[in-house]
């Protein structure tokens, strides 16, 4: 079954999915090996392996593959750029940042990496529209994107109406990681109405209520990155990833 298969699978059968985020340039490989094992024992279903800056070919090769010896779980690359991309990953998300103002980050990087991408018939490609909520964070500064405000989710709405008009499988709403504060429960519930396409939610995600909350209110997949890399005790997982399937 392919990555997106098993999301899709998920969504009908009303189950939540829950999803780990490492940066390559945040610890060792090693490091990101036995962290992506914990976390596939406390229940997180996927893998997904990419940062905003300070991501190589070198770290990102030797993290994925770090994270393949130590989980049987999908690795998906989440990419920032085309200068790095592993052909060890199981899928990439294939994206465009929506509300970016440069045309790199539209489509220029993908047409750079859609070439690399080609050679790498074992990597399953996932068209996604990505879509910076405020704050933003340092994504939104690196993307040049203008973040949705907090109170339109009526935009928000729009951004992932054009992505799955645009064809795209996934839409994802991002404020960023480290974000004070996650994507407002309202905002998700209102794309969630209007979009057929599985929803991920991400950034500002620190606590089982967060993260319940997003579930709740209509994501798909909801994504913990910074909490992995910053608590002491990743049991916090566990609870983060039990309030998410709860709903």
């Amino acid at each position: 079954m392919s990555v997106l298969e098993l999301i899709e699978e998920r969504r009908k059968q009303g189950k939540k999915m829950h999803m780990t985020l490492i940066d390559p340039d945040k610890q060792t490989p090693e490091v990101a090996g036995s962290t992506a094992k914990r976390a596939e024992e406390l229940g997180t279903d996927a893998i997904m392996v990419g940062g905003s800056t300070g991501v190589t070919q070198d770290n990102l090769d030797k993290t994925v593959l770090a994270i393949k010896d130590a989980t049987s779980l999908p690795v998906i690359y989440f990419p920032g750029t085309a200068r790095a991309i592993s052909p060890y990953c199981d899928a990439i998300y294939f994206m465009s940042l929506l509300n970016s103002t440069d045309p790199k980050m539209l489509v220029g990087e993908q047409v750079k990496g859609a070439v690399v991408l080609k050679k790498m018939k074992n990597v399953e490609k996932i068209g996604m529209g990505y879509i910076i909520v405020e704050p933003g964070m340092k994504v939104g500064e690196v993307g040049k994107a203008e973040p949705v405000p907090r109170d339109r989710p009526d935009k928000a709405v729009a951004y992932a109406l054009a992505a799955q008009y645009f064809g795209m499988k996934l839409v994802y709403l991002e404020a960023g990681s480290g974000a004070p504060e996650a994507v407002p429960s309202d905002m998700i519930t209102a794309v969630r109405a209007e979009i057929d396409i599985p929803l991920i939610i991400g950034g500002g995600i620190r606590a089982p209520e967060a993260a319940g909350a997003a579930a709740k209110a209509g994501a798909d997949i909801v994504i913990t990155g910074t909490i992995v890399e910053q608590a002491e005790d990743l049991n916090i997982l566990a609870d983060i990833i039990t309030a998410v399937k709860s709903n």
